[in-house]
């Protein structure tokens, strides 16, 4: 990549404060962990000396604390690419098997909205296909919190649910696919050039909620990038003018996506390798008949309550992946080096 231009600076300017305040952020919160453990350190020494029952409990669950937010610090160590840091533009999209998997994506559409309130990020619903009959065809929504992208991105494949169908009058067993992509919400990027000529845009009425405002108008806007063929669209917001800037950081994160992918294969073929790079495969199981269980197949993590998974509690799994990843990365280092050597 070229060295940036004059008018890149701007870009280049709040790329780097964003890393800035995301690396002060990380070191105030472990100063204020260091904090809470001296503190509970004291606290100890106080119990040993007077021998309280009370303030022996009181020492172990500040000890769990600290213990589960060393934890969430560990994995936001391993979060350092470019865009883990930033927000997640999150795609949910219905395989084959009509409203069984238009309802499936429903469900994943409240898990994550519930992950994301425990970690106090917020959601903001982008765009939204309702199912012919229930469920929902597709939605694309924003996640916003530090390193969402970076944590989100474990969630990228195809998940597969298997369960006694509610719209099933026999109530025999389905088994429904949903997609999920993730991309990072960027502003700009000199890596990334739309050129007007390059795309087509149109609008049209918004299907959604919105008021009568939303409902009349052809706020909604649909972008599709001629050169490569991608499609965006956006009719979350009022004006049709906000859609289309929405539309455009959809499609220029799609862009950044496309080329790193192509980057990957790019390196995969050199070195020889025969693996799927791409999204499409499955990477975790969700059955809930004849037996419970969530099950990820790249890492083999597997967890028996499901409805606690539905409920939003799957960073277990984000985090085992997280380390997974690392572990393979640094065994393709260390295989690197002995064949150098």
């Amino acid at each position: 990549m070229t060295s940036p231009s004059f008018w890149d600076a701007p870009q280049e300017a709040q790329r780097i404060n964003r890393k800035l305040t995301a690396l002060r952020n990380r070191v105030d919160r472990f100063t204020e962990l260091y904090r809470e453990y001296e503190d509970i350190r004291t606290l100890w020494e106080l119990g040993m000396e007077e021998g309280e029952e009370e303030l022996d409990r009181e020492v172990k669950a500040g000890l769990q604390l600290v213990e589960g937010k060393l934890q969430e610090m560990e994995l936001e160590v391993l979060l350092s690419g470019t865009y883990d840091s930033h927000h997640a533009i999150v795609s949910l999209h219905a395989g084959a098997g009509g409203t069984e998997s238009q309802d499936w994506v429903q469900m994943l559409l409240r898990m994550y909205t519930r992950w994301a309130e425990r970690q106090g990020f917020e959601v903001e619903l982008l765009d939204k296909l309702p199912g012919d009959e229930a469920g929902i065809k597709s939605v694309t929504f924003i996640v916003r919190g530090e390193y969402a992208y970076g944590y989100l991105k474990a969630e990228e494949g195809v998940h597969r649910l298997v369960r006694l169908s509610p719209f099933d009058t026999a109530r025999r067993r389905h088994t429904s696919f949903a997609s999920v992509e993730v991309l990072p919400e960027v502003e700009e990027d000199s890596d990334v050039e739309i050129l007007p000529e390059e795309i087509r845009i149109d609008t049209y009425r918004s299907g959604g909620a919105g008021g009568q405002h939303v409902n009349k108008t052809d706020s909604a806007v649909r972008i599709s990038h001629l050169p490569t063929g991608i499609v965006v669209q956006c009719q979350s917001e009022r004006s049709q003018h906000a859609n289309r800037l929405t539309a455009l950081k959809i499609l220029r994160a799609k862009l950044l996506e496309r080329k790193a992918r192509e980057n990957q294969e790019k390196i995969a073929e050199l070195r020889g390798q025969q693996e799927e790079i791409g999204w499409g495969r499955q990477i975790r199981s969700y059955v809930f008949h004849p037996y419970t269980l969530v099950k990820d197949h790249r890492t083999g993590l597997e967890i028996g309550n499901g409805q606690a998974v539905m409920d939003g509690e799957i960073q277990p799994f984000i985090a085992a992946y997280l380390r997974h990843r690392a572990r393979r990365r640094a065994g393709e280092q260390d295989e690197e080096w002995s064949q150098e050597t």
